[in-house]
């Protein structure tokens, strides 16, 4: 072996994890929100978390990807710490169909059918038609699948270096002698452990242990060792992750990390303690790419199944591990480890996005309930709430502008896009709503109050004012564009209205019905109720601009009054909310 060869070597090695990580990570994406929607549908059956579990890893060849995933949607309150034990657990099953993919590499035939299954032999063409994909196709799940199938090939061509490049040293001593040294299955594990935490994946860890065993130079002695080591390695990552994350979320990787450490003892203690009862002759033999995929799952799966009953005590352990008592954040929020998954986290995105809508309108009733009678306490949840929506409007912008930059589609983008405009409308309306708390706080420092006439029209506002609150909320939560469409003419009406109440104001004044200091306070009044009528407005075209393509939102005012939907829907408004006489 000269030093081509380890130049090789160290080739191979970066072709396998470049490959291994493009095809993880374009597995995630092209699973997009459903990732999301499955894990919220956990419930305290562990069997359900389990199949999850694996059906997930298995989608996106990563269960460190999974566990990371985890403690994001944990961190964030998405989850709680007992439904992601049996994640964990499933995780741990569907990473090792890795293994199996590339044990297809040491098949040995002369049939032509047969070498069609070896990867090295079809990755090729598999590595054409997903180029052609990427460049030639104009959807972005096709480009997706395209980035899989080039990620795949790439991956097995480093494996391929991998085995060329190691095939020399398979008669040094050197080689010989540092693998018996692994029969120790102390030494072995530390060896899979300590590997397997630098390069962070344990399916890349085993792939590479494959292409060593294709020398044939490494017994299943030297191998069984090394594979339980490699399942406490990846617990790195999750580790890792939980840096700076509530003390929930750092209890999944507690999670993680003492199931694997346990499963890992228990097995060594069983396994070895058999050998020195009964004596397992097929240590000493070779072992095979495949022979490291039956051992692997077999070690995953056997040590899912005598934990799984203990998922509780698991619970309780990590608990007892991390026992920093952190205060909840008030406000949870999208932790930056869900942005490896970008349409996990936009989904996330969204649903606290309607956690600000449910916020903003809140506040807007308590603020106008401070004018039927005036609360310190209501005008104290005022304030906070207002706070609280400058702070959803910060974070919560700046994560979506990171989830722009971390490659998501065109159409998690036009997400992304309707959220911003979405959350700066709700922090403005919560602006509003402080307005109009201090309005209502004038009159009541200076005991006035509105005419019967001015209260009588105010009322009819108020009510249209409900209305488009409603409706364009709901359009919003529930992604109604149709809905969307009717915002535009109640806020014609609304608009209309204001202006015929402050034109009788003015009529009023001239007659000493009113007094000027009244009217200052009616007019800033209805100048907010406008603009949360406008914020309305708003929202509701955010949702039509995300669902229509090539949407001008700036024509969209003119262009709709035009529309005999919109004329229709206006003569309505105008029949319900007209002004007394």
């Amino acid at each position: 072996m000269d030093i081509f060869s380890v130049f090789t070597l160290l080739g191979g090695l970066a072709f396998f994890l470049y490959g291994m990580d493009l095809m993880s990570k374009s597995l995630e994406k092209m699973a997009g929100g459903k990732l999301e929607a499955l894990l919220k549908r956990m419930t305290s059956n562990r069997f359900k978390s389990l199949l999850l579990g694996v059906g997930i890893t298995v989608a996106i060849q990563s269960s460190s990807a999974v566990t990371v995933m985890l403690v994001g949607l944990v961190n964030s309150g998405v989850m709680s710490l007992s439904q992601s034990i049996g994640v964990i657990m499933g995780s741990n099953i569907g990473t090792t169909i890795t293994a199996w993919i590339l044990s297809l590499a040491g098949l040995e035939s002369s049939n032509v059918f047969v070498q069609l299954l070896k990867p090295k032999n079809f990755s090729p063409l598999l590595a054409f038609i997903g180029m052609m994909l990427i460049m030639t196709s104009k959807k972005q799940r096709r480009r997706d699948v395209g980035r899989v199938m080039v990620g795949f090939a790439v991956l097995m061509t480093g494996m391929e270096f991998m085995s060329g490049a190691v095939e020399p040293i398979a008669d040094m001593p050197f080689f010989t002698s540092l693998f018996t040294a692994f029969s120790n299955p102390i030494l072995g594990v530390l060896f899979g452990a300590v590997f397997t935490a630098i390069i962070q994946s344990s399916s890349a860890s085993v792939g590479i242990l494959q292409a060593l065993a294709l020398t044939g130079a490494i017994s299943y002695g030297a191998a069984i060792p090394i594979i339980m080591g490699q399942n406490i390695g990846t617990t790195i990552t999750a580790l890792i992750s939980s840096i700076g994350v509530n003390r929930n979320a750092k209890q999944v990787s507690a999670v993680h990390a003492s199931f694997n450490l346990i499963g890992t003892s228990v097995c060594l203690v069983l396994f070895y303690g058999a050998n020195l009862i009964v004596g397992f002759d097929f240590l000493a033999l070779p072992i095979t790419a495949a022979g490291i995929a039956v051992c692997h799952s077999l070690f995953n799966v056997f040590t899912t199944v005598i934990l799984l009953p203990f998922t509780k005590q698991l619970e309780l352990l990590a608990q007892k591990v991390v026992k920093e008592d952190q205060k909840d954040q008030e406000i949870a929020f999208l932790d930056p480890l869900l942005l490896r998954t970008p349409a996990v986290a936009i989904a996330e995105c969204s649903n606290m996005a309607r956690e600000m809508g449910a916020l903003a309108r809140e506040t807007l009733a308590l603020s106008l309930q401070q004018f039927g009678g005036y609360s310190e306490e209501r005008e104290d949840l005022i304030n906070e709430n207002e706070n609280k929506l400058d702070i959803y409007e910060d974070r919560l912008g700046r994560y979506l502008v990171n989830i722009s930059q971390k490659g998501a589609s065109s159409d998690d983008i036009r997400v992304v896009s309707r959220i911003l405009h979405a959350i700066n409308d709700f922090e403005r309306i919560g602006d509003h709503c402080v307005n109009l708390q201090d309005n209502a706080r004038e009159l009541h420092e200076k005991k006035l109050q509105f005419t019967d006439k001015a209260q009588a029209e105010l009322k009819v506002v108020l009510a249209a004012i409900d209305k488009i609150v409603d409706r364009a909320f709901t359009a919003y939560n529930t992604d109604d564009v149709d809905k969307a469409r009717r915002v535009e003419a109640l806020e014609e009406t609304i608009d209309g209205l204001i202006e015929e109440v402050r034109a009788r104001h003015i009529l009023r004044l001239q007659s000493g019905e009113c007094t000027i200091q009244m009217g200052f306070i009616l007019n800033d009044f209805l100048a907010n109720l406008e603009r949360v009528s406008d914020h309305c407005s708003n929202i509701a075209i955010s949702v039509i601009q995300e669902k229509t393509r090539g949407f001008n939102p700036h024509a969209y005012a003119q262009d709709v009054k035009l529309e005999s939907g919109f004329q229709d829907e206006y003569a309505k408004a105008q029949e319900a909310y007209k002004l007394p006489v």
